[in-house]
């Protein structure tokens, strides 16, 4: 077995246990304590991730509201229902019970999409009454999404969870979970608004006029310099937040790439295969070969746990000043200001572990491949790498009366280069000056619950728990299937080496015939005047 890369940082004093005064108040669970709470985006990522920790670290709260669409057949509460089967919640499950936390959780259904986000006039007499706190979490993540559903779901959701504020009689917070990336234009970004590349009422508004293919004609146009529709209708949706700040108790959170969690309730524990998931998927399965990527850059990662509680820390501040218009309005959840992990160290951690400690089943190839520093050797490696072999795969699969596989994959590992490579080949810096104040007015109870500051992790043992949650969750790979994908990789390893072994075989042949058939070639030819003569 190869011996196992060091990846370290510096970390600040981490506060243990043993530290903790048991008789040391929880000023950020007594901020929440008796509270209503009403959320979008619950059912995603870092919606499921928020609503645990609330449930888990800040239980006297009174009640949660998730804004929920029925789907599949079933009715918003049996989705209450389903999300707490996943096993993100079996540690606040355990320590306070089922029923007690679903009779803390309720559903109103609704949809961002619709006019009063689709909720009945009973459900709105019920929120105006009772909410004091709003997380409007809910939003597109893909990239690609096209520019009119975007807007619909990004901006004008947001444009309607605005209006709804406005008529909560109790609001003391709304918080609007927006991303570190979404003015893509400045370089190093500081906690203040910014101006948004185009007015969000005249985009809604053109929107609403124009049909789908309409705005697709002139997407491009009105994206100009920006990758994707996505930062584009988060920094429309901040313009609409910061109108509001005057006349509401608004915020604005920016997490950057929030990546699986680091430590509670479960190390490891993603639900979706985005960002790094997705990579050490794909390069595990030995289907990815080659990227475009400045090797020596990095991305700002944030574990999503440690996304969740700088964002209770930020809302606890805003709702205990005494004078909130001292405090900033807009605070960033990001993490490259103090780790830097470049993504080379990335790669090599996650290709250490699936080589060596955790492989994954029906693996294409033994993984492999590089980072590309030119555009157009990456481009020549995706064709011989990726699309030829993806080719002649499917080739034998139709032969063999199977559904061809590769190419799909492959056109799915494209599309997603194309949104990484953007990413992956710039650098940005995110500035963190309010979470460092933040910790500054702490107790060690409170850092040790919410951990916000620099934490000493140890890149494999992290990547270890990521590759064995996706292995688990995603893949739906047993832990009993291991030992055979070890087995697996091992004959993979012999197969790869011996494909290179023949082809430089075949190279040297090649070379070797070239060489002594130009040499005879031209003895032959000096020899004829000589015979002549």
């Amino acid at each position: 077995m190869a011996s196992k890369p060091k990846f370290s940082f510096e970390s600040e004093p981490q506060v243990t246990i043993e530290d903790v005064d048991d008789s040391a108040e929880d000023r950020i669970a007594t901020s929440f304590a008796g509270r209503t709470l009403f959320i979008t985006g619950g059912t995603g990522f870092l919606g499921k991730v928020l609503l645990e920790k609330l449930l888990r670290s800040c239980g006297q709260l009174k009640k949660i509201y998730l804004l929920i669409r029925p789907k599949k057949g079933k009715n918003p509460q049996e989705r209450i229902k389903d999300i707490f089967t996943n096993v993100l919640f079996d540690m606040v499950k355990q320590q306070r019970g089922e029923s007690q936390i679903l009779s803390q959780v309720e559903a109103i259904e609704g949809d961002v999409l619709l006019p009063g986000l689709g909720i009945s006039d009973e459900n709105l007499l019920k929120l105006r009454e009772e909410v004091s706190i709003v997380y409007h979490c809910a939003a597109t993540i893909r990239f690609d999404e096209p520019l009119r559903k975007a807007v619909f779901m990004n901006t004008r959701g947001t444009h309607y969870m605005l209006q709804l504020a406005a008529t909560l009689k109790h609001l003391d917070l709304f918080a609007y979970v927006s991303t570190a990336y979404c003015h893509l234009h400045i370089k190093t970004l500081y906690e203040k608004p910014y101006d948004p590349p185009a007015n969000p009422h005249q985009v809604m508004q053109a929107c609403e006029w124009l049909n789908d293919d309409e705005v697709a004609t002139i997407e491009k146009k009105i994206l100009g310099d920006i990758p994707n529709t996505y930062a584009y209708t988060k920094s429309l949706a901040e313009a609409l937040v910061v109108e509001k700040f005057n006349e509401l108790p608004a915020v604005i959170l920016r997490p950057s790439i929030v990546i699986p969690i680091w430590k509670e309730p479960l190390p490891g524990w993603t639900d979706n295969i985005n960002g790094p998931t997705g990579l050490l998927i794909g390069a595990g399965k030995g289907v990815i070969r080659t990227m475009y990527c400045n090797s020596s850059g990095y991305g700002d990662f944030l574990p999503v746990d440690i996304a969740v509680n700088g964002m209770l820390v930020a809302s606890w501040r805003f709702l205990t000043a005494t004078d909130r218009s001292q405090v900033n309005q807009v605070a960033h959840m990001t993490s490259s200001s103090e780790i830097k992990v470049s993504w080379n160290e990335i790669i090599e951690c996650g290709r250490w572990v699936i080589e060596n400690k955790l492989p994954l089943n029906g693996v294409a190839w033994y993984p492999g491949g590089s980072m590309k520093s030119n555009y157009y050797v990456h481009a020549i490696c995706m064709v011989l790498f990726h699309w030829l072999p993806a080719l002649f795969v499917d080739a034998l699969l139709i032969l063999l009366r199977y559904p061809p596989v590769l190419w799909r994959v492959q056109k799915r590992i494209n599309n997603g280069f194309q949104v990484f490579e953007y990413y992956a080949n710039n650098v940005w810096n995110f500035d963190n000056t309010e979470a460092v104040k933040m910790r500054a007015q702490m107790n060690k109870k409170e850092r040790l619950t919410y951990i916000i500051e620099k934490i000493d992790v140890d890149l494999v043992d992290y990547f270890t728990q990521c590759v064995l949650c996706a292995r688990r969750l995603i893949l739906k790979e047993s832990d009993e299937t291991i030992p055979a994908a070890r087995r697996h990789m091992k004959i993979m390893w012999c197969v790869d080496k011996l494909v290179k072994g023949l082809w430089i075989a075949l190279i040297v042949y090649g070379l070797y015939r070239c060489i002594f058939s130009n040499y005879f070639t031209s003895n032959t030819t000096l020899a004829q005047p000589l015979e002549t003569f």
